[in-house]
């Protein structure tokens, strides 16, 4: 399951195998998307591909570009044992000497519905996860991407010349203390620094019958500026963009 792999809605998703190869290729394109529409790396660096019938632009490794092809590789160390991942980030830095000060975050959230360590979301109106059907997965999925268009065409610009970190969190309860993927060290706890005043922005989340991903964006207050305030609402479902709302039930926000 490569970046390169088209998303493919399959009939019923019946299986955990099958829900993880989903929600693997639904993060490679959210970060595809979201590098592309930053600016992070060259059109070079990205193939076209579709998920079901939109058209979405996805990462390559390009001899030309070493940063898409690391963080291609990243995403191939953690694929294979992506579950218990609990989040990954990806961190944006302006000074390549200071990687704890940053200025924009992407955050990707992973909980499981059932046989996993998670067992309800803590929201009281979620439906149980056995009704979740292929068609709410699909329209979820495709709302998903359409939200971070929405948000990434409006922000304004990132700095020339940024840099990028990803870092893991996993599940403690059913994750070896000595584990790392490929490519990845342990890391250390020190603290992060936010260059301006944060907008923590709930882009969005995809429901599966096994798993759950949530996307959301922390980024530099003044790139807001030229977001139409209509997309911006508070906790409400049915408008493109649930932003300015801050997930306190998150222990590593």
């Amino acid at each position: 399951s490569n970046f390169q792999s088209a998303v493919v809605f399959p009939n019923k998703i019946s299986t955990e195998q099958q829900s993880l190869m989903l929600v693997k290729r639904l993060l490679a394109v959210a970060v595809s998307c979201i590098t592309y529409l930053r600016g992070i790396f060259p059109e070079s660096a990205y193939g076209t591909r579709y998920m079901d019938d939109v058209c979405v632009k996805i990462l390559r490794e390009d001899k030309n570009c070493p940063g898409s092809t690391q963080l291609v590789k990243w995403y191939m160390g953690i694929v294979l044992t992506l579950f218990p991942l609990l989040t990954l980030k990806i961190q944006v830095y302006t000074h390549p000497e200071d990687p704890q000060t940053i200025t924009e975050c992407y955050h990707f959230k992973f909980k499981y519905t059932h046989n996993g360590p998670l067992l309800d979301f803590s929201s009281n109106n979620r439906r149980n996860d056995s009704t979740i059907t292929c068609a709410d997965t699909k329209k979820a999925s495709i709302l998903l991407i359409r939200k971070i268009y929405v948000l990434m065409q409006n922000l304004c610009p990132l700095p020339n010349d940024v840099c990028l970190t990803m870092k893991l969190f996993y599940y403690d309860e059913v994750t070896p203390s000595d584990y790392q993927p490929p490519g990845f060290k342990e890391g250390e706890c020190e603290g992060m620094i936010f260059e301006g005043e944060p907008m923590y922005l709930n882009v969005g989340e995809v429901p599966t019958p096994f798993h759950m991903l949530k996307v959301k964006v922390t980024t530099e207050k003044q790139r807001m500026e030229n977001v139409d305030k209509n997309i911006l609402k508070h906790g409400e479902s049915n408008v493109p963009l649930q932003v300015l709302r801050v997930d306190r039930d998150d222990p590593e926000d």
